[in-house]
C-alpha cells in the first residue's frame, strides 16, 4: 500500500485548519474544568501517581457495596502523606473516619455519584429503555449510532448466553420504536442518508463464546457463530447493520473467519461489517487480503478502521513473552498506517464501504481529501466517533461530512467501569490527539503535520539499550511461550505427534558411560488417554546398573570438575539450542506420555531451555575467582569446585523442565550425574540423552538410569560415592531421602547435600474487592491446568464472606463450561491424569472430599472416553470445607479444589497459612493495604498478587518453598548453583623481604 501522496498534504493541512477554525473555543466536556470530571482529568494529566491511583479506584468502585468498604478504599488509595493528591480529595479522604460517620457517608456518596456521572458520560444507557431514549436524542441531533453492549469478559457459557440475550433485549426494544424514527436527512427508502440502515450494532465475538482461544481456531469460530448468529438474524429481521469488532490480537484470525462464515452464509444481505486496527503492524496485509477475499467471492463488504484500543495490553504481553511486538511502537506509525490503509480502502470503494473511526483531525482531513481526489461517492464512506468524547470533533464533522455515527456503549456500570478506565487512559495519554488539542493546546501546525515527519522528529537522538550482561553474553531472556495466533505454531503439534507415533513403541535402553545398556526388566510407558498405546518399553536399572553408573560418574568427575566453567557453560548452551531446534517434537512427547496440553508441554520444554541458558550464565559469573578483602601484602581468592557425583531423582509432572534444571545445574558445576526419571515419564527422560549427545558432553558425565524405586532407589541414595542428591517429588519420599542421606555409609568421604522440593497445599485468597473476571479464570487455571498435577497448583481457594456467593457461582459455571478429553485435542481444557496409580489416588481423595464437604461441581468425561480405559478423573469442586478437613491439609495432586469461606482478611490469611506446606500462594485483591499485608503475612515461597499461583518462570519467579515444601534454595534463582558447589579459598602472602606489590583495589594510602 502506498502512503498518502505528499501532494495532498497542503490540502489536508488547509482542511484541517478550516476544521479547527469551525470548532474554535470549544472543548470536550471531559476536559471542562468547571465540572468535577474535568478537574480530575486535569490533575490526572499533570500527575502520573494520581492518574494510576484514580483509575484503579474507578475500576474497583462497583465492588465497594458498603460505606465501610468505600471509605476504606478512599483512604487506602488517596490518604498517603506523599501521594501528591489534590487537596480537596485528600482532605475528604483523611476525614472519612470523623464526624460519627456522617462526613464519611456524605463524602462517599459524593465521590460515588461523581464517578458514576463520569461513567454515564461515556455510556448511553444502563437499561434498554434508557438506551432507546438516548438514541432518539442523538438521531434528533442528526447523528446515527452504533450500539455496543458492555461486559466483554465472560467466564462461562451461562454468561455468554446472558450477553447474547442482552443484545436481543435491546434490539427488541429498538424494534418497537424503529418505525417512529425518520431517516436521517430524509433518506430515501427509510435509510439514513438514503443508503444505510437506521439500526447498527457492534459485537465483540469473544464475549459470545467463553471458551474462545487461539489454539482451537475451529472450535472458537464454531462457538462464536452459534452464539452470534441469533443476534445477526434479529438485526437482519430489523433491516439493520452488524459490525464485528476486533479485540485483542489473539482473536483476530477467529474474528475474520467468523465474518467470512456469516457473510457467505447470507450472501444476499450486505449489511455486515468488520473492524481492523491500524496500530497492528499486520494491518496492511490484513486489509488487503480481506478485500482480496471479497473480490474472490464477489461479495460487497464494509470495514471500520480504528487506531486500536489494546496497545498497552498487546505491548506488555509481547514484552513479557519475548514475542515480536505486534503493534507500532510509535504513535505516528499508527497514524501513517491509518492514512495508508484508509486510502487503500477508498481505492476499493466499489466493493468495500469505509467507516473512518478517529478523533484525529489530521487523520479525518487526510481521509476526506483522499476520498475527494479519488472521487469516492459519499455513500461509500462515513465517519465515526465515540459517544461522550470529542463533542467538538463530532459537531465539526457533521457540519462538513454530514455522515457521522456515534459509537454508543450500553449496559451496566459494573462492566462500564472497565470501559470508562480505557477511555480515561486514552484521553490522558501524552499521545492522545484530544489531550494535545484541547488540554495541552498544542501548536496547530504540529497537530496537522504529516505523521512521517512527526516520527522522524521522535526518533532523533533515541538511545539504545545495552543487550549484554556482565558475562559478555546476551542478557538472559525466558524462552517465548507458544504463540497460537500463528498458523505454523498450531500446525506443528499435530505434525510432531503424528511423527512420534510412527517411531514410538520400541525398547528404551539405559545410557551409562556413553553406551546404551539393556536389561531384562522393562516397564511399558503408555499414553494416559489411551493406555493401550505404548510409547516405549523402558529398561529398568537394578543395583548392578546403578553401581556401574556411579562408577562411571566418579571417574568422569576427576576431569570434569577441572574443565573451565566457560566450557561447561558452553555445553549447556549447546543443549539449549538442541531443544530450541526440536521444541515441537519434545512437546509432542509430553502430550502423549504424560497428558500435557499443547501449551503446557511447550512451556515445559521452554522452562528446560531457560534453566540451561540461565545456569550457563550463572556458572560463568560464579566461575570467576573473587578477591576477599583488600589488605595489602596478601591476595585471597574465593572460588568453587563441584561437590562430586550427583544423583538426580526427577518427577513426572515437569518431566523435562525439572529434570533438565536439576541435571544441568549439577553438570555445569562440575558434577557428573546419575539420573533417575519417574517411571511414568521415562521416554521424556531418555530425550535428555540425545540432548547431551548433541551438546558433546564427555562419556560418564550424564548417565540415564530409569528404574523401580523399590529396587534401586535406596541404593542410589545410600551410595557412598554420591555427594549430592537433587530430588523433586512427594513429601514422604523427600523426607525419607533426607533421613537416609544423613547416615554415613562405609567408604563415604563427604556429607551428602540434599536439595528437595516436596510439594504444597497452595491457597488463593479472593478478597471482597477482587476483579472476579480475572480471579475466576486465574483460580480455574491454577486448579485444573494440567489436571491440577503441579506442585504449585491451587487446591484451596479462600473467599471472603461478602463476595463468596458471587465468586462461587461464577467459578462453578466456568468449570462446567470447559471441555474435557484427550490433551492432544486443543479444544480440551483438562485431560487424563498421568497414570492408573494417580487415577486411583485422586479418586480416593474425591471420595474424601464428597464426605467432608458439599459437592459444587463434579464433571466427568463422556462414556465413550471412559470406555477407552483412559486415566480420567472428575473435575471436582467442593464447598463447606474448613481448615481441619483432610482435603484442606493433604496434597492431592489432582483436579480437586476446596472452597473455604473466611469472614475477613485476618481469617483468610490464617487459613492460607494453616498447613505444613509453604510453596506457592496467590491473592486477588484491589486493596493496597491487603496486598501489602499478604506480601508480609502470606508466608509461602512464591506469592503471586493478582496472578495465578502457577506458571513460575526461571529468574523472574525463582521457585521453591519452605516448611514441608522443601529444603534448599530456589531453582532458577541466583543461589541455586551454590548448593552443588564447595567453596574454596586460597590466600597468598605477597610480601617479599618487606616489599609488597600494591594492587589497584588494595586498601592503601591515599
Amino acid at each position: 500500500m502506498s502512503a498518502t501522496p505528499t501532494s495532498l498534504d497542503p490540502r489536508i493541512i488547509t482542511r484541517g485548519r478550516e476544521f479547527f477554525s469551525s470548532i474554535s473555543g470549544e472543548s470536550p466536556s471531559v476536559f471542562n474544568k468547571g465540572w468535577w470530571t474535568g478537574k480530575v482529568m486535569d490533575w490526572a494529566m499533570k500527575n502520573e501517581d494520581f492518574k494510576v491511583q484514580m483509575f484503579r479506584f474507578v475500576d474497583v468502585l462497583p465492588y465497594l457495596s458498603t460505606s465501610e468498604s468505600l471509605s476504606r478504599h478512599i483512604e487506602e488509595y488517596f490518604a498517603g502523606d506523599d501521594s501528591n493528591i489534590p487537596d480537596v480529595l485528600k482532605w475528604g479522604a483523611t476525614k472519612t473516619k470523623f464526624g460519627g460517620g456522617l462526613v464519611a457517608k456524605v463524602l462517599n456518596k459524593t465521590i460515588r455519584s461523581n464517578i458514576e456521572s463520569m461513567a454515564r458520560q461515556f455510556i448511553i444507557g444502563q437499561e434498554a429503555k434508557e438506551a432507546v431514549k438516548g438514541i432518539k436524542k442523538l438521531r434528533k441531533d442528526g447523528f446515527a449510532f452504533v450500539l455496543d453492549l458492555l461486559g466483554e469478559a465472560t467466564v462461562s457459557e451461562v454468561e455468554s448466553a446472558a450477553y447474547r440475550d442482552g443484545y436481543l433485549e435491546v434490539l427488541n426494544a429498538i424494534h418497537k420504536e424503529l418505525d417512529k424514527w425518520n431517516a436521517l436527512d430524509n433518506g430515501a427508502g427509510g435509510l439514513d442518508w438514503g443508503h444505510t440502515p437506521k439500526v447498527n450494532v457492534a459485537v465483540k465475538p469473544s464475549a459470545f463464546y467463553s471458551q474462545s482461544k487461539p489454539v482451537d481456531l475451529e472450535g472458537t469460530v464454531d462457538g462464536m457463530v452459534a452464539s452470534i448468529e441469533p443476534v445477526y438474524k434479529k438485526v437482519m429481521e430489523m433491516g439493520g447493520f452488524m459490525c464485528i469488532d476486533m479485540e485483542q490480537l489473539k482473536y483476530k484470525e477467529a474474528t475474520v473467519e467468523l465474518y467470512k462464515r456469516l457473510r457467505t452464509k447470507y450472501p444476499d444481505y450486505p449489511h455486515l461489517g468488520i473492524v481492523f486496527q491500524a496500530y497492528l503492524r499486520s494491518v496492511d496485509e490484513d486489509v488487503s487480503s480481506f478485500i482480496g477475499w471479497a473480490r474472490e467471492v464477489n461479495l460487497p463488504v464494509s470495514i471500520r478502521l480504528v487506531k486500536g484500543a489494546y496497545w498497552d495490553y498487546e505491548t506488555v504481553l509481547a514484552k513479557q513473552n519475548d514475542w515480536p511486538v505486534p503493534v507500532w511502537t510509535h504513535k505516528p506509525e499508527s497514524d501513517m498506517a491509518y492514512e495508508r490503509v484508509g486510502r487503500y480502502i477508498l481505492e476499493n470503494s466499489d466493493i468495500c464501504h469505509f467507516a473512518c473511526a478517529s478523533h484525529n483531525i489530521r487523520t479525518i482531513s487526510a481521509i476526506m481529501e483522499s476520498a475527494a481526489e479519488l472521487k469516492v461517492p459519499e455513500e461509500r464512506y462515513e465517519f465515526q466517533v465515540l459517544y461522550g468524547m470529542a463533542e467538538p470533533v463530532r459537531k465539526g464533522l457533521k457540519n462538513v461530512a454530514k455522515r457521522v455515527r456515534l459509537y454508543c456503549p450500553y449496559g451496566d456500570l459494573l462492566p462500564g467501569m472497565a470501559y470508562l478506565v480505557r477511555r480515561l487512559l486514552e484521553n490522558t495519554a501524552n499521545e492522545s490527539f484530544l489531550k494535545q488539542t484541547f488540554a495541552d493546546e498544542a501548536d496547530m501546525d504540529r497537530l496537522l503535520e504529516n505523521p512521517a515527519e512527526t516520527l522522524r522528529r521522535q526518533l532523533e537522538g533515541k538511545c539504545v539499550t545495552p543487550s549484554e550482561d556482565k558475562c559478555g553474553m546476551p542478557r538472559f531472556k525466558n524462552f517465548p511461550p507458544a504463540d497460537f495466533t500463528l498458523a505454523a505454531e498450531r500446525d506443528a503439534y499435530p505434525a510432531s505427534i503424528a511423527k512420534l507415533r510412527k517411531t514410538m513403541g520400541g525398547t528404551v535402553p539405559l545410557y551409562i558411560n556413553g553406551q546404551d545398556v539393556t536389561t531384562a526388566d522393562t516397564l511399558d510407558s503408555y499414553n494416559p488417554a489411551l493406555p493401550s498405546e505404548i510409547l516405549g518399553s523402558v529398561c529398568q536399572a537394578g543395583v548392578e546398573e546403578v553401581d556401574r553408573a556411579v562408577e562411571a560418574a566418579s571417574a568422569a568427575y576427576l576431569t570434569w570438575r577441572d574443565v573451565a566453567p566457560e566450557e561447561r557453560a558452553e555445553a549447556l548452551l549447546k543443549a539449549a539450542q538442541y531443544l530450541k531446534d526440536n521444541v515441537h517434537d519434545m512437546a509432542a512427547l509430553q502430550v502423549l506420555e504424560v497428558g500435557k496440553q499443547w501449551d503446557q508441554a511447550q512451556a515445559d520444554v521452554g522452562e528446560a531451555i531457560d534453566f540451561l541458558e540461565y545456569y550457563a550464565r550463572e556458572m560463568i559469573r560464579l566461575g570467576k575467582p573473587r578477591r576477599m578483602g583488600r589488605a595489602p601484602g596478601e591476595m585471597s581468592h574465593l572460588f568453587y569446585q563441584g561437590k562430586g557425583v550427583a544423583a538426580v531423582i526427577a518427577p513426572w509432572n515437569f518431566p523435562m523442565a525439572i529434570s533438565v534444571g536439576m541435571v544441568s545445574a549439577a553438570i555445569v558445576c562440575g558434577n557428573p550425574v546419575v539420573y533417575k526419571p519417574a517411571g511414568s515419564s521415562s521416554c521424556v527422560g531418555r530425550a535428555l540423552v540425545d540432548m547431551w549427545k548433541a551438546a558433546g558432553l564427555p562419556d560418564g558425565v550424564f548417565n540415564y538410569c530409569p528404574g523401580r524405586g523399590s529396587v534401586m532407589g535406596d541404593h542410589l541414595v545410600d551410595h557412598p560415592e554420591v555427594s549430592v542428591i537433587a530430588f523433586t517429588g512427594s513429601m514422604e519420599v523427600g523426607l525419607r531421602i533426607q533421613e537416609r542421606a544423613a547416615k554415613v555409609q562405609p567408604g563415604q568421604q563427604q556429607c551428602k547435600r540434599v536439595i528437595a522440593e516436596m510439594g504444597g497445599k497452595n491457597a488463593i485468597i479472593i478478597d471482597d474487592d477482587a476483579d472476579l473476571d480475572e480471579a475466576v479464570l486465574g483460580v480455574l487455571y491454577s486448579a485444573f491446568g494440567f489436571q491440577g498435577q503441579k506442585c504449585s497448583a491451587c487446591s484451596r481457594v479462600v473467599v471472603l464472606d461478602s463476595i463468596y456467593d458471587r465468586f462461587v457461582e461464577r467459578l462453578t459455571e466456568a468449570a462446567k463450561s470447559v471441555k474435557l478429553g484427550p490433551s492432544e485435542n486443543p479444544a480440551n481444557y483438562m485431560g487424563p491424569v498421568v497414570d492408573k496409580a494417580a487415577q486411583q489416588n485422586v479418586l480416593r481423595y474425591v471420595k474424601i472430599a464428597e464426605e467432608e464437604g458439599r459437592v459444587l461441581v463434579k464433571r466427568e468425561v463422556s462414556e465413550d472416553l471412559k470406555a477407552t480405559g483412559g486415566c480420567y478423573v472428575p473435575l471436582t469442586i467442593v464447598g463447606d470445607i474448613t481448615r481441619d478437613h483432610r482435603i484442606a491439609q493433604e496434597e492431592v495432586f489432582g483436579p480437586v479444589l476446596s472452597v473455604m469461606r473466611a469472614k475477613d482478611m485476618d481469617e483468610a490469611l490464617a487459613i492460607a497459612n494453616s498447613t505444613k506446606f509453604a510453596l506457592t500462594g496467590a491473592i486477588y485483591s484491589r486493596s493496597p493495604r491487603n496486598l501489602e499485608r499478604a506480601y508480609k503475612e502470606f508466608r509461602v515461597g512464591n506469592l503471586y498478587l493478582n496472578k495465578p499461583s502457577v506458571g513460575a518462570l526461571v529468574e523472574r519467579h525463582a521457585f521453591g518453598g519452605f516448611k514441608m515444601s522443601g529444603v534448599g534454595s530456589k531453582s532458577g534463582g541466583p543461589d541455586y548453583l551454590l548448593q552443588f558447589l564447595d567453596p574454596r579459598l586460597v590466600c597468598e602472602n605477597t610480601m617479599r623481604r618487606g616489599f609488597a606489590p600494591i594492587e589497584e583495589d588494595d586498601d592503601w594510602l591515599s
